[in-house]
């Protein structure tokens, strides 16, 4: 993969450098701010060489508050199908949700704190880079929690949570299945019940399936 980071935090923007490195990967750009790291793209794009995915910081300079979100957005903007990892140790979700309502392919928002081990990092970049939505759970809950449009959700069952959880994490229903000890039938199952009780349509993508109930939280 050919990859961008900004991280304002010297010591984990050089690891992330390293590790990505050691593992086979480019890392085409390294910086500490959203601006220079939207040039960098822009160059790379220019240049005909575009990179995979960028794994931004959400806290960054000037402010510390929301500026890799909002950086995450313009490069969406500018370039819909660039895969894009929000890696931080906080949860906004005022701009999460504004980015996961457009196009929710090779997106990712993971909790520093929450990142088992590297090959779990890695993972979280390929599958990004294929295209998927992968989302930590915790993020998941803060985004459901930020909407007004609770009754819906608590007409869902205990395992029906687990699911959307599991479907929140890109993974497919046979992925579920295992991961939740359930049958392949259970499993789509409870995906339609969920689908009916929100009241979303049927899709077996697991990125449009995050992004329909998204979108459905916040209509």
């Amino acid at each position: 993969m050919r990859i961008a980071i900004a991280e304002d935090s010297a010591i984990l923007r050089d690891g992330l450098t390293s590790l990505l490195t050691r593992r086979g990967h480019e890392v085409v750009a390294a910086v500490d701010n959203g601006t220079e790291l939207e040039a960098a793209i822009e160059a790379q794009a220019d240049a005909g060489t575009p990179c995979d995915v960028a794994v931004i910081d959400v806290r960054m300079p000037p402010t510390f508050t929301d500026e890799g979100l909002r950086t995450a957005l313009r490069i969406r903007e500018s370039h819909p199908e660039h895969g894009v990892l929000l890696f931080s140790q906080y949860v906004e979700t005022r701009y999460a949700t504004e980015l996961l309502q457009g196009n929710a392919r090779a997106i990712g928002y993971l909790l520093k704190d929450r990142v088992a081990d590297v090959s779990e990092f890695i993972d979280a970049l390929e599958r990004i880079t294929a295209g998927h939505t992968v989302l930590d759970p915790e993020v998941v809950s803060q985004l459901l929690r930020a909407t007004p449009e609770r009754a819906a959700l608590e007409r869902l069952t205990p395992r029906e949570r687990e699911v959307l959880e599991q479907m929140a994490l890109g993974r497919s229903n046979s992925a579920i299945a295992a991961a939740l000890f359930l049958s392949a039938g259970a499993v789509e199952k409870n995906i339609s019940s969920i689908f009916a009780k929100l009241d979303l349509p049927t899709d077996d993508a697991a990125h449009r399936r995050v992004l329909a109930v998204v979108r459905y939280l916040q209509r």
